[in-house]
């Protein structure tokens, strides 16, 4: 298993928001952060990417229909479009995020 990478926690822009308003109001934001990662057993996107691949090459292998291909890689897009948004969205927080930190020094 070398080839599997580490399953990274990151919250969401919302949440990020909503850690960042309790910080600028002197909250502690640590258990908050804390409980929003630990919340549930999640797979990351990267992880259900590599599973997506690993069953279309045995789909491939095993002869399965073209109908059948064709739906598992539709879900493997549908993955990697969220990925990318969810990498989008947290660019764009980690930038309003140090633009707040830059005024308020």
């Amino acid at each position: 298993m070398s080839g599997v990478k580490r399953k990274r926690n990151v919250l969401n822009v919302k949440q990020k928001l909503e850690i960042l308003q309790k910080l600028d109001n002197g909250e502690s934001a640590r258990t908050d952060a804390e409980d929003v990662l630990n919340e549930g057993n999640t797979v990351s996107h990267s992880a259900a990417l590599q599973y997506m691949e690993t069953l279309l090459d045995y789909m491939g292998q095993r002869g399965f229909d073209y109908g059948a291909i064709t739906a598992v890689r539709k879900i493997y897009v549908d993955i990697r479009q969220e990925m990318n948004e969810q990498q989008k969205q947290r660019r764009i927080a980690d930038f309003l995020s140090s633009k707040c930190q830059k005024e308020n020094s």
